[in-house]
């Protein structure tokens, strides 16, 4: 179950990047888990990791990697290869390394990532015995296969493509994620893949994915929990006739702003797509001391249960997201300058119901499938914003029987 249209985009090629997938029938036969992604020679690689202590395998040699110049993403579903110990460690280099066989390049120069069930030895094996066919597989035009092969719990494949004007040339920004359940980004809890052919250095790439990551994959939740195999990756392939992207320009600010984009575009997809969502909900903090008290107040009321059932079943149980706003550790905080709102309804005023609040009116906002919880605390005017999806009955079931 998905929260409104979300159909997959049509991709723009980007010059440079070829993807490619197999079937290697890690925890099922139908579908494609395999996806290796293939950059240009002269290609700028950036990436953001989960800040989980428990980090996969593939994270802690991806992030190694990430210095040696990548040219080659090897990803797989069905599989996270976490909890796995040195054995995991040998599985995720062995990987690398039998795919550079494939390529003919260094094993150093490709990035895995893994996503799916926790604990369990990565069957290398089926992985590499099909790498001859998803690298014979690559083309310019597979951005769709590739997000359905990255796919777990997902209901929808996940893309953005956009193209932007820089200097009178063409900028292309593609990027694909996953990602359903075992939503509480520090980092960003899922995997998401962006390629540009734009030409811009390592170190001010990393900045814009950074800056990019922390607005948009850093303001989702869907359960509260940071995975253990998250990953964020930005590829340019210099193959666009735009100038160089430089720092401080207006250049920069114009990419800058559409990798932005990509990036918030994804991570609504993801909340859309939580599981067993049925409505998406925006929380908007407004009049903040500063941003981290915005997202702190935000992030508390996303993550209660008790919030995101009351969604769930359209009940106006306002009393639960004052609960949440008033335990969020604001500290001083002046109960009779804040007011909530579902939609443009006041619920909350002057320390208590709003005069005019009715259950009719509270009703008809619940009773819709995107709502927006805003929060003015009367205290600043920093504001920041967390979207969150309610907690029904399938996301018990679907993580109930996650290994069945």
């Amino acid at each position: 179950m998905a929260v409104g249209q979300c159909d997959f985009p049509i991709m723009n090629d980007v010059a440079g990047i070829t993807l490619g997938t197999a079937c290697a029938g890690i925890k099922q036969t139908v579908k494609d888990d395999i996806l290796v992604i293939q950059m240009s020679e002269q290609a700028t690689c950036a990436g953001v990791f989960t800040q989980n202590a428990f980090c996969a395998a593939p994270v802690h040699v991806a992030k190694a990697n990430l210095a040696h110049q990548p040219r080659w993403l090897l990803i797989n579903s069905g599989n996270a290869n976490a909890g796995t110990g040195e054995q995991g460690m040998q599985d995720a280099l062995l990987s690398c390394a039998e795919l550079a066989k494939v390529v003919g390049g260094k094993e150093n120069q490709v990035l895995p990532f893994s996503t799916g069930v926790i604990g369990q030895p990565l069957p290398v094996a089926k992985i590499t015995a099909v790498l001859p066919k998803v690298v014979k597989d690559l083309a310019i035009n597979h951005w769709g296969k590739a997000a359905y092969a990255i796919m777990t719990t997902d209901t929808f494949p996940k893309g953005v493509s956009k193209v932007i004007t820089v200097a009178g040339e063409s900028i292309t920004i593609n990027g694909i994620s996953k990602g359903a359940g075992m939503i509480q980004p520090n980092m960003a809890t899922m995997l998401g893949f962006m390629a540009t052919d734009a030409k811009i250095n390592q170190a001010l790439l990393q900045d814009c994915l950074a800056a990019a990551v922390e607005q948009s994959f850093n303001r989702i939740t869907v359960d509260g929990d940071t995975s253990t195999n998250d990953a964020c990756i930005l590829i340019a392939s210099a193959c666009s006739a735009a100038p160089e992207i430089v720092a401080g320009t207006d250049n920069y600010t114009i990419f800058a702003d559409a990798v932005m984009s990509v990036c918030k575009q994804l991570a609504e997809a993801i909340v859309r797509d939580g599981e067993g969502a049925t409505k998406l909900m925006r929380i908007k903090v407004k009049e903040a001391l500063h941003d981290e008290e915005a997202v702190r107040v935000g992030k508390t009321i996303a993550h209660s249960p008790l919030v995101k059932t009351a969604f769930f079943a359209s009940d106006p149980n306002w009393g639960r997201i004052l609960a949440a706003v008033g335990r969020s550790g604001v500290e001083n905080m002046v109960l009779e300058q804040v007011q909530i709102f579902l939609d443009d309804v006041c619920i909350v005023r002057n320390g208590g119901r709003a005069e005019d609040y009715t259950e009719e009116a509270g009703q008809a906002v619940m009773d819709r499938e995107e709502i927006t919880v805003t929060v003015k605390l009367g205290r600043g005017t920093a504001a920041q914003e967390v979207l969150t999806c309610d907690l029904s009955y399938d996301y018990v079931k679907i993580n109930a029987e996650y290994r069945t």
